[in-house]
């Protein structure tokens, strides 16, 4: 079978089929950027180019990037205050005849990595960790999900959160090397650590690939192992997020 996956960010919306025996993507990544106003109408209008380009008709599945509760975006994150209290769901499933899965974009992440990834068959408490401009992070028991660990929040000094500190962002914002934001990383996975005491973190994102530039620094006690989905997580767990709501995933 095959899904739509799209993966919705603060600068560009992409999308792609995907094979779901396989998790492979199966057509190339169609992009539009973000638009500027990051409002919910002409992004809901994106969505639906994408759908379009495609020529799609089927369930879609859409990683997003704030916090989602039962399909409703709970904080704008860094979109448009107007996203706050919106059913993303029914936005998106309005905006292309079709009924849209929203998930966050770390839970995403970590869908594909469960599935297809490093994750797949890992027991016990997995969390996946997205490094970019904040620190999206994605929970799974024994395969399930537990959605909306939001462990980048975490408040840390004068920090109101730990991600403004320790995410991809500051290390560019602050021109720090890979030591000096590794020790930071390692911190908030000291906090993880002692907060979840999870089984296994797995890292995604973009600098998820740059592991073996900071590894060296990372001390905890945990297993802390790179992604291999990278890029395609989003689009690839996105639309595992859909398949999973027919009941076949875990």
């Amino acid at each position: 079978m095959e899904i739509l996956g799209i993966d919705v960010g603060g600068s560009g919306i992409k999308g792609a089929l995907v094979n779901m025996e396989t998790g492979e993507m199966i057509t190339e990544r169609f992009r539009i950027p973000t638009p500027k106003s990051r409002k919910p109408k002409p992004m809901a209008e994106v969505v639906a180019k994408i759908v379009k380009h495609f020529d799609y008709s089927g369930p879609i599945g859409c990683g997003f990037p704030t916090v989602i509760k039962n399909g409703i975006c709970k904080t704008p994150g860094n979109l448009h205050k107007k996203w706050a209290g919106v059913n993303v769901n029914e936005l998106f499933s309005e905006a292309t005849g079709l009924p849209v899965t929203v998930v966050n974009d770390a839970d995403a992440a970590g869908y594909a990595s469960m599935n297809f990834g490093v994750g797949r068959g890992k027991e016990g408490l997995v969390v996946m960790i997205t490094i970019g401009t904040g620190l999206g992070s994605g929970a799974f028991y024994n395969g399930e999900l537990i959605p909306n660990f939001e462990l980048g929040q975490i408040p840390y000094k004068k920090y109101n959160k730990i991600e403004l500190w320790a995410a991809a962002s500051a290390k560019e914002r602050e021109e720090l090397s890979y030591k000096k934001w590794g020790k930071r990383f390692n911190v908030f996975l000291e906090l993880v650590e002692l907060i979840v005491s999870p089984d296994l973190i797995i890292l995604g994102g973009g600098t998820s690939k740059d592991w073996a530039e900071f590894k060296d620094y990372i001390s905890i006690e945990t297993p802390v192992i790179p992604a291999e989905l990278q890029n395609h997580a989003g689009i690839i767990g996105a639309a595992a997020a859909a398949y999973n709501k027919k009941g076949v995933l875990h």
